[in-house]
């Protein structure tokens, strides 16, 4: 039995079971978490409730196809990484896979190496994308500081304000992502956990004081930007 700590939580969906639970057990043993399925509808449901680090989706599916469940998934504004596995080898298809929002298209039949491989890459790739720049406990930006230890700023006006532990924390992550647009549910994994998901408007009404802290109008934000349907973004 393979030791190595696991390393992400993988959703398989395939209808062919004897294929489904082939890749099951192999990316088990390479110390992923691998959770299966075998139609659509069930899988649109489970990356509503579940995380998932990256999906290997079968195009051809019953009840709903994998380009549909993608492009489902996608509308959600989940940035999940997608993997087509397709019986199909025309560039067209590829080219649709890709299109509607998939990462990468690989044909039966496949290597298992190159399989493990390329679902090695992708998660490794998203990672890197998703890796926040280090903050130190202080923050200096447009004349204002945030101190995220005291969980306290100095405004735009110079006066100093409190910060509530959320505050300081979504303030944080929107800073270590400084330029890149921060997801609704991301903020919400990491500022409030899995379990609580506030409404948006929580979300909102403390960009709306930020806005007060940090902006010189706060009508026209220079830092603190929401982006509709999508989530937040922290520009210096």
């Amino acid at each position: 039995m393979n030791t190595k700590e696991k390393k992400a939580s993988l959703l398989v969906v395939e209808d062919e079971e004897s294929l489904r639970e082939a890749l099951k057990l192999n990316l088990e043993l390479e110390g992923y978490e691998v959770t299966t399925a075998d139609n659509g509808p069930s899988v649109i449901k489970m990356v509503k409730n579940e995380h998932f680090d990256l999906i290997i989706l079968d195009i051809m599916l019953p009840d709903m196809d994998g380009i549909t469940v993608c492009e489902t998934i996608r509308v959600q504004h989940n940035d999940v990484p997608i993997m087509f596995l397709s019986a199909r080898n025309s560039g067209a298809d590829r080219v649709e896979g890709l299109k509607k929002g998939g990462d990468d298209y690989l044909t039966k039949p496949f290597n298992l190496e190159e399989l493990l491989l390329r679902v090695d890459k992708l998660i490794a790739k998203d990672k890197k994308i998703k890796t926040p720049q280090a903050v130190a406990d202080t923050y200096e930006f447009d004349g204002c500081n945030v101190d995220f230890a005291a969980h306290e700023c100095r405004d735009i006006k110079g006066h100093s304000q409190e910060l509530s532990k959320k505050e300081a924390a979504l303030l944080k992550l929107l800073i270590e992502h400084e330029g890149q647009v921060v997801s609704r549910e991301h903020i919400l994994q990491v500022v409030w956990g899995y379990n609580v998901y506030p409404t948006t408007r929580t979300i909102d009404n403390f960009i709306l004081n930020f806005r007060k802290y940090f902006e010189k109008d706060s009508r026209n934000p220079r830092h603190f930007h929401s982006v509709r349907g999508i989530g937040y973004k922290f520009t210096a």
